[in-house]
């Protein structure tokens, strides 16, 4: 499960050949939760308000490199990193 950002004490990564819808899991501290990258919603799971709007304001903001991401790794190819929210 390779890390493709990580900011605010959060993780994003994806899985390899990962089911659909296109989404990526977040970690942070001992909750998690997966992101629908096209809707911008969480299918499952729950986070603080605060590091939920970070992550859903960051996915917005890298919707293409996370579908492009999301293509690699459902090909189990390398996925690139991307830059954390500042």
């Amino acid at each position: 499960m390779p890390v493709v950002s990580e900011f605010y004490g959060i993780k994003i990564s994806f899985y390899y050949d990962d089911h659909n819808p296109p989404h990526f899991h977040a970690d942070y501290n001992s909750q998690k939760i997966l992101v629908d990258i096209v809707k911008g919603r969480v299918i499952k799971g729950a986070f603080p308000s605060k590091q939920l709007k970070f992550v859903l304001a960051w996915a917005e903001i890298h919707k293409d490199e996370l579908l492009k991401n999301w293509e690699l790794a459902k090909q189990s190819l390398p996925v690139s990193k991307i830059s954390p929210l500042m």
